[in-house]
């Protein structure tokens, strides 16, 4: 299995999604007074990916025939995981690092719930497991970056 068995379009568009949170991890070393915006950017980038890979598994399901719970609940699990990392800013937390290493872990384990999803449904593609190990270690790491990152001087 290798990425040259996937169609070009896949490959190329899905490393080209790995840009805008790398984007965010550049703008927030390069320019510290950028880095709020850089954090904040990222982190939204980085629930909507993972909200994105619920909906890939909800597929995985619906196509497989499935009818049992855990599979779809698997599904709808990055989708909630997103919305609450996102919640603290409701609650007036200024700053995202906190909610960056949950989404960052979380992408960088949702590998393993690709492979446990390949026992019920065959991966849509030779290969789609290895591009897939690519894209969410990379924007996981992307996103553990900008946790990393301290926040910026307030202005006094």
């Amino acid at each position: 299995m290798s990425l040259r068995s996937l169609p070009r379009p896949v490959v190329v568009l899905g490393l080209a999604g790995i840009l805008p949170q790398a984007a965010c991890v550049v703008s927030g070393v390069v320019d510290p007074a950028a880095r709020w915006a850089a954090n904040a950017a990222g982190c939204f980038y980085a629930a909507i990916i993972l909200s994105f890979l619920g909906g890939i598994w909800w597929a995985d399901a619906l196509r497989a025939g499935d009818r049992r719970w855990w599979h779809y609940l698997l599904a709808v699990t990055p989708s909630l995981v997103a919305w609450g990392a996102l919640l603290p800013w409701f609650q007036g937390l200024a700053w995202p690092g906190p909610s960056l290493v949950v989404l960052g872990v979380c992408l960088l384990l949702s590998p393993v719930a690709d492979r446990a999803l390949t026992r019920i449904a065959a991966p849509p593609a030779a290969g789609w497991l290895q591009l897939r190990l690519i894209l969410s270690f990379s924007l996981g790491l992307c996103t553990l970056a900008l946790a990393l990152l301290p926040p910026p001087a307030l202005a006094g």
